[in-house]
């Protein structure tokens, strides 16, 4: 014993990273091992997982699951065109507000999806002020319903309204259509939980000139092929998440034949090449479409634990599994964890929302930050952080994609479809990166960060799958 302590110490240090935090301080070299017991602890959850790793439950699983993972890998998602919600969105009406997230009730709405809903109630001619819309909000004549149970995404608040142009994003393999509405580009929006008149301007401009541009420009390129595109946007530095710089270049690449021969004038067009120029974020709910197109593809197989959504509303963060259809696992929303803007403190940001974790879902965002390492002077942290977050969420992933790779990664395909049962029996929870709104509705955008799912929502989901498949 006195020999050990008499030379130098090299330590690995497993769990609980205060231990590691005191050798730094005192100048000893360590290496810190996160690790977590299986199930957080929780022996409920150990014992499920024992239970459906038995011979004939696991075999059935591990069958769905491939067949999962296929359909997410051999989705081909385009972009067909662009039209208003009223027309292409199903059950949609003119009374209809989608969000983000889970189901929510206007009394459990934070401030940034309340001051969204209002404005969309404005800006539909539904209420006359924002005092008249919250009134009308809360009458029960407004139908609230998620985004996701519309074959839609909605970033952040994820308000969509009924005259708001929406992306038309086809899966040619499965046939099958996704939606999201416009970007309004970045900060003072209705997406943020902004809702004066320049956002109501804003949003009348998008309807009426930037939406029917898209819409007849699309009529004249036919599609564009979303994977693809994808695919180069990763090569040239974003994550398709909250970095867009590549992406929506080559969007708006794609469609400018199609804009400038739409017969729109030139002051018209000039607008809406400035309004793309204005901020990167353009092609971001273009991705989101994207991403829900091919995860659809993969929901409802009997017997898979593959994740097909992750959505947040401000309130709760939900997840639906692929083998549970028609179910959402909630736990509660989290607080994002990043830089905030000049005057914000953390104490001002609401907490995670949007459907935006639907990239994540699908192996890009969060799961791809090793090809953006630029993405970390927005969320913050370390470039060797972003690469070792790519690495980690292939240990709770069934494959990777090889149509969209990561080449700091020797071209490693992109971790693709989370399991609840890796989740669950390693403790590694998916990260996701996003931006932060304020909690008070009318502001918007604050800040942008590090945020992961509440373990409960697996548990949740592990115990809900043992129930309806243990015989």
């Amino acid at each position: 014993m006195t020999t050990l302590f008499n030379q130098p110490l090299n330590v690995i240090n497993v769990g609980i990273a205060m231990f590691s935090d005191d050798l730094k301080k005192q100048h000893v070299p360590v290496t810190q091992l996160d690790w977590t017991p299986p199930g957080q602890g929780n022996m409920q959850v150990v014992e499920a997982l024992d239970r459906l790793a038995e011979k004939q439950l696991a075999e059935k699983i591990a069958a769905a699951n491939q067949i999962a993972l296929e359909r997410i890998i051999q989705s081909h998602p385009v972009l067909v065109g662009y039209d208003q919600a009223i027309n292409v969105v199903p059950g949609m009406t003119r009374t209809t507000i989608l969000h983000a997230g889970p189901p929510v009730s206007w009394e459990n709405m934070c401030g940034a999806m309340k001051g969204a809903v209002t404005g969309a109630l404005v800006f539909e001619g539904l209420a006359t002020d924002l005092e008249d819309a919250a009134r009308l909000a809360a009458s029960g004549d407004i139908t609230f319903s998620p985004c996701h149970e519309h074959d839609c995404v909605g970033s952040m608040a994820g308000v969509t309204s009924a005259s708001m142009f929406m992306h038309i994003v086809e899966n040619k393999t499965y046939g099958n259509r996704a939606f999201t509405n416009l970007s309004e580009q970045m900060a003072k929006i209705l997406r943020m939980g902004a809702n004066d008149q320049s956002v109501i301007d804003r949003l009348n401009w998008m309807r009426d000139v930037l939406g029917p541009m898209l819409r007849d420009a699309m009529n004249i390129i036919g599609e564009i092929d979303l994977r693809l595109m994808l695919a180069q946007a990763l090569h040239m530095g974003d994550e398709c998440h909250n970095r867009n710089n590549a992406g929506t270049t080559l969007l708006i690449q794609a469609l400018t034949p199609g804009l400038i021969q739409a017969g729109y004038p030139v002051a018209q067009q000039r607008e809406v090449f400035e309004f793309v120029a204005s901020s990167d974020y353009f092609s971001g709910p273009t991705w989101m479409a994207m991403c829900k197109a091919a995860l659809d593809a993969a929901h409802g197989i009997e017997y898979s634990t593959v994740v097909t959504t992750m959505a947040r509303n401000g309130y709760e963060f939900g997840l639906r599994v692929s083998g549970l259809p028609g179910q959402w696992f909630t736990g509660p929303a989290q607080q994002v964890i990043g830089p905030m803007f000049a005057g914000y403190r953390p104490e001002d940001s609401g907490l995670d929302i949007g459907d935006s974790a639907i990239t994540e879902t699908y192996g890009i965002g969060g799961f791809a930050m090793a090809t953006a390492p630029a993405i970390v002077a927005l969320v913050g942290g370390t470039v060797e952080e972003a690469v070792d977050f790519s690495r980690q969420m292939r240990e709770i992933t069934l494959g990777e994609n090889p149509n969209v790779t990561i080449p700091l990664l020797s071209f490693m395909g992109i971790p693709t479809a989370i399991d609840i049962t890796s989740v669950a029996g390693s403790g590694i929870l998916p990260v996701i990166n996003t931006a932060i709104a304020h909690k008070d509705a009318g502001i918007g955008m604050i800040g942008a960060g590090i945020v992961h799912p509440p373990f409960s929502c697996f548990e949740k989901a592990l115990l809900t799958f043992r129930d309806r498949y243990v015989l």
